[in-house]
């Protein structure tokens, strides 16, 4: 390398962009039950059962909540098992994923 080319190289700023994040959120529904939603925070968010309860009832009283914030293909995981597990249970528990801006 020639020391043109190694001031080049050293004088190239490289524009890192932080991946988009996504929310993972459950939805409220009139037959999943809450102990259900409850082991579903624990199980696929790892959550304590405290936490998980507090979520359940924000979902249940509020009609959704976010149970994390991940980059995309974590997010799009966990929204799957999710609802994997829950046509599993019987249940009509819905996740969707949001963008976070």
């Amino acid at each position: 390398m020639t020391t043109a080319e190694i001031e080049v190289s050293q004088s190239e700023q490289v524009d890192l962009q932080k991946p988009p994040q996504f929310a993972v959120v459950l939805l409220n529904d009139d037959r999943t039950t809450m102990d259900f939603v409850v082991d579903v925070l624990r199980e696929v968010f790892f959550m304590s059962e405290e936490s998980a309860h507090i979520l359940m009832l924000r979902i249940h009283t509020e009609g959704e909540g976010v149970a994390g914030i991940f980059m995309y293909d974590i997010a799009h995981s966990k929204q799957s098992l999710v609802i994997q597990k829950a046509r599993q249970a019987g249940f009509p528990l819905q996740c969707i994923l949001r963008e976070v801006k």
